[in-house]
C-alpha cells in the first residue's frame, strides 16, 4: 500500500459513512452466502450463515484482518476438532463427555480475556455447534463442522474485497480535524471579532474525536508498517495542541487592556497567520498524501520560534498586570514547536523523512 498517495473522492464517502459500508458489505456476503449454500445443496445450511455473521461482525479494518483470520482459522478447527471428541465420548460416557466439554470451554472463558478473543469465542461456538446435535450423530457433526469452516473461509473473502484501511480512515479523521482546529482558531483571534465567540463546545468534540482515534493506530500501524510509537507521538502532540490552543484563547480574551495589546503586537499577528497555514498545511498534506509543503511552513515555524522567544524575555520584564500577555506569547511558543514536530512525525507517516534544519 502506498502511503503517500491521495485519499480518492470514492474513499471520502466510504470512510464517512464506514459503518453503512460495513453493513452493505455484510448484508451481500450473507444473500450470496445463502444462494451458494441453496444452489450445492449442502447439510445443516444455516451454519455457514450463523457463522459468517460471527465472524465478518467484528472484522472492520484490515489491519485487523490477516491477524484475526489465523485466530478464527485456529478457533474453528479446534472447535470442531473438539466437538467431535465430545461426541465420541458420548457413546462411553457422558459425564466424561461433560468433563471434556468443561475443560474445553474453561480454556475459552480464559483466553476470551487475553490476547486472543476472537479464537476463542470461535472455539465455544464451534463446540456448541458440534455437539449439540444427537448423541453419537458423527455425519451431522462433521457437516457442521464443515459448514462453520466455510462460513469462516467466506467471510475472510468477501472482508478482503476492497477493505477499509485504517491508515486511510486515520489520515482523514485527523485532516478533517486540523482543518476545523484552523477554522476554531481564527474565529477566536479574528481581530474583527470584538466579543469573545462561544466555540467550546466544538473545542471539546474535537478532543473527543483525539481520543476515540486512538482505537485506529494498531491496525494503521500494522497497515503501514510504520512503528506504533510514530503513530503515538502524533496522538499525543495532537491532543497537546488542542489543549494548548484552549489555554491560547482564555489569555487571548483574557481582558480587554491585555487583548487590545496583544491585536496590536506584529510578531503575533504573523504568528497566528503561520499557525493558520501550518494547520490546514498539515490537513491539506494528509489528504493529498504530498508532504512537501510541510518543508517550507517547518522552516518558517523554526524562525517564529526564535522571535517568539524574544518577544517572550520582553514580556518577562513587564508588570503583574500584563502577565495575560506574558502566558499567550509563552503558549504560542509551545504551540509553535509542537506544530513543528507534529510535521516531522507526519512526514514519518507518509515515508517523507523531512531533512534537518538548518542551523
Amino acid at each position: 500500500m502506498r502511503l503517500d498517495r491521495k485519499i480518492s473522492s470514492l474513499e471520502h464517502v466510504i470512510y464517512q459513512h464506514y459503518q453503512l459500508a460495513h453493513g452493505l458489505r455484510i448484508s451481500l456476503a450473507f444473500v450470496l452466502t445463502f444462494l451458494i449454500v441453496r444452489l450445492l445443496q449442502i447439510p445443516e445450511g444455516s451454519w455457514p450463515l450463523i457463522t459468517l455473521v460471527v465472524v465478518m461482525g467484528p472484522i472492520s479494518f484490515w489491519g485487523n484482518v490477516l491477524q484475526r483470520a489465523m485466530q478464527r482459522i485456529a478457533g474453528t478447527l479446534f472447535g470442531a476438532l473438539s466437538g467431535l471428541i465430545a461426541l465420541r465420548l458420548e457413546l462411553y460416557s457422558l459425564p466424561l463427555m461433560l468433563l471434556w466439554c468443561g475443560g474445553v470451554m474453561f480454556i475459552c472463558g480464559y483466553l476470551t480475556l487475553g490476547k486472543r478473543p476472537y479464537m476463542a469465542l470461535l472455539i465455544g461456538i464451534t463446540l456448541a455447534v458440534v455437539c449439540g446435535g444427537t448423541a453419537g450423530d458423527m455425519e451431522t457433526a462433521l457437516w457442521r463442522s464443515g459448514d462453520v469452516i466455510i462460513g469462516s473461509l467466506l467471510a475472510l473473502l468477501f472482508t478482503s474485497i476492497y477493505p477499509q484501511r485504517a491508515f486511510i480512515h486515520w489520515r482523514r479523521q485527523m485532516g478533517l480535524e486540523l482543518a476545523s482546529l484552523s477554522k476554531i482558531y481564527a474565529a477566536y483571534l479574528s481581530p474583527n471579532v470584538i466579543d469573545r465567540p462561544r466555540l467550546e463546545g466544538r473545542l471539546k468534540k474535537i478532543l473527543n474525536e483525539v481520543v476515540k482515534r486512538r482505537a485506529l493506530l494498531t491496525p494503521a500501524s500494522k497497515e503501514s508498517r510504520v512503528g506504533k510509537e510514530v503513530f503515538d507521538a502524533i496522538q499525543t502532540l495532537n491532543r497537546n495542541i488542542v489543549c494548548v490552543l484552549e489555554l491560547q484563547i482564555d489569555a487571548w480574551w483574557a481582558s480587554r487592556e491585555s487583548h487590545f495589546i496583544l491585536l496590536n503586537a506584529t510578531t503575533l499577528r504573523i504568528t497566528q497567520r503561520a499557525t493558520l497555514r501550518t494547520l490546514m498545511t498539515l490537513a491539506e498534506a494528509l489528504r493529498e498524501g504530498n508532504p512537501e509543503p510541510i518543508v517550507a511552513e517547518r522552516t518558517e515555524l523554526a524562525g517564529i520560534a526564535s522571535e517568539l522567544t524574544q518577544l517572550m524575555q520582553q514580556a518577562t520584564e513587564r508588570g503583574q498586570a500584563e502577565a495575560a500577555i506574558y502566558g499567550y506569547v509563552w503558549l504560542s511558543l509551545r504551540l509553535t514547536e509542537q506544530l513543528e514536530q507534529l510535521a516531522q512525525l507526519l512526514c514519518l507517516a507518509l515515508r517523507k523523512p523531512l531533512e534537518p534544519k538548518e542551523s
